[in-house]
């Protein structure tokens, strides 16, 4: 095992020799090879942890009161601890199967050097071709859905801070900024990223937590959530989507000096993580209660102030780090599906990687759904990406006691080793399976066919206040409630 650690620790040093033959150079430049190291090539533990922690919250942050105010407080909460949990258990899992698959390559002198491990790589040594695909097929969904929203979600805010342009045009030109990522190497190159995107959600959880504490409760507030099913598990899904940001766990793990540190990486990131999203959800669904059912972003309700036009625009930088997480895994499956993975010019990588950014740009102007969207995502793509998937593919990797007794790693003792992790496992299978997929896939799928009924597809910009003296614009088919006076006036002082 010692041998094998050693192996892992120097093959890891380098993505692409590219890099490699940079930091060469860099060597008798003492000052430019530093900045790069200090800005650019990270591959430490704590990078791992900035960049866990800073793309499992991004827009979703200003989301969670609307999913609040359908769960109620209780549930919000229970909700959120318990998919942290879940989520750390199944981040945990997707890495030991990637430790697994490494060293198992690595024995028959597999040399990764310059080429980057993804997780239907990993299903496909374990597992074989059909795992692969399923694996590949919901990965490769998700993380496009989620560059969707991270775009729609750039769109949605900039508008509170210029109302000039509908959310529409934002799209188009958010769009254009987003495809830079593709000159982005890989996860090595987002150390400063990470760092400062960790930054910015940490200091718009708490601007949402102190500007709602400092407002106060609005007049004839009322917290009468959960209401109907339909709302109780969309809010549920969203919240599920929030804690499955792990579908990047492999290229992250990929991106360290020594993966064997990663499993309790994604454990502290969920705890830091929950840190922000308590309080600013609770806060916000404190003071704005059922206003929020019609305020999928929490911006929305906030009184106009320089500190909330500062939360704006991190979340916005922030979204562009979090589109080039979503993004990046989507680039390499590309290259290596036209042959230009290995390829060492990185203008050559850029310009090929550029057709993945175009499906995504189209699908955000279609489904400008900010908040209704993620649930969706959730329930039928995350709960089968890193949910189901990797706790079936940790049981059917070592279902037979020669592989549990060559494992790589041993499961804990505190879970009660095989046994006890094969019980967790199936229990997350069965209820993700249940209550994400069945139950969150009725629920979301309802509300954002509602989405679409009620404000149509391509629409110019979704919730947005009607011109002054101007009626409501569409009215739900499905005799839902009429949007209250209330809720109007408060988006015409903004």
């Amino acid at each position: 095992m010692e041998s094998t650690d050693k192996v892992v620790e120097t093959v890891i040093v380098g993505n692409y020799v590219e890099m490699e033959s940079e930091g060469k150079h860099n060597n008798n430049n003492d000052i430019k090879s530093k900045f790069s190291i200090l800005f650019w090539h990270g591959g430490s533990a704590y990078d791992a942890w900035f960049s866990c922690a800073s793309n499992q919250v991004a827009q979703v942050l200003l989301t969670l009161p609307y999913s609040f105010s359908q769960l109620g407080m209780l549930s919000g909460v229970s909700f959120q601890l318990f998919y942290g949990l879940l989520g750390s258990w199944t981040a945990y899992l997707i890495s030991i199967l990637y430790i697994e698959y490494r060293t198992r390559k690595e024995r028959e002198k597999v040399d990764f050097r310059n080429h980057v491990i993804q997780w239907f790589e990993v299903l496909d040594g374990l597992l074989g071709k059909h795992w692969r695909n399923v694996g590949l097929a919901f990965n490769c969904t998700f993380l496009l859905f989620g560059s969707v929203i991270q775009l729609i979600a750039c769109a949605s805010n900039i508008y509170y801070i210029n109302d000039n342009l509908d959310k529409r045009t934002w799209t188009y030109i958010f769009g254009a900024c987003c495809a830079t990522t593709v000159f982005i190497p890989s996860f090595h190159n987002y150390r400063i990223w990470s760092f400062l995107g960790l930054l910015m959600t940490t200091y718009t959880a708490w601007y949402l937590t102190v500007a709602s504490l400092l407002h106060g409760q609005v007049e004839g507030v009322k917290h009468s959530g959960p209401t109907k099913m339909v709302l109780y598990f969309t809010g549920a899904t969203n919240i599920l989507y929030t804690f499955g940001g792990h579908a990047v766990t492999v290229e992250i793990m990929h991106a360290m000096w020594k993966p064997q540190k990663f499993k309790a990486i994604y454990l502290w990131a969920t705890l830091y993580v929950l840190t922000l999203t308590l309080p600013s959800a609770a806060s916000v669904y404190w003071a704005f209660g059922d206003l929020l059912l019609d305020h999928s972003n929490a911006f929305s309700l906030l009184p106009k102030s320089p500190f909330r036009d500062m939360a704006v625009i991190l979340m916005l930088i922030h979204q562009f780090i979090t589109f080039g997480f979503a993004c990046t895994p989507l680039y390499f499956v590309w290259e290596k599906a036209i042959g230009m993975h290995e390829c060492k010019s990185m203008c050559r990588r850029a310009a090929a990687r550029l057709p993945v950014v175009i499906p995504i740009w189209f699908l955000a102007i279609v489904f400008p759904f900010f908040g209704p969207i993620n649930s969706s995502v959730g329930s039928l793509l995350v709960s089968f990406t890193v949910y189901i998937i990797p706790a079936l593919a940790y049981m059917f990797t070592f279902k037979t006691a020669a592989a549990r007794e060559n494992a790589v790693e041993q499961p804990p003792k505190f879970v009660g080793r095989w046994a006890g992790s094969f019980t967790i496992n199936i229990f997350v299978v069965v209820w993700v399976l249940i209550v994400g997929f069945g139950f969150g896939g009725w629920a979301s799928m309802t509300n954002f066919i509602h989405q679409i009924d009620t404000f149509g597809l391509f629409t110019k910009c979704y919730q947005c206040p009607p011109p002054p003296g101007s009626p409501p614009p569409f009215l739900p088919h499905v005799g839902a409630p009429r949007p209250s006076p209330a809720n109007i006036t408060h988006h015409h002082h903004l």
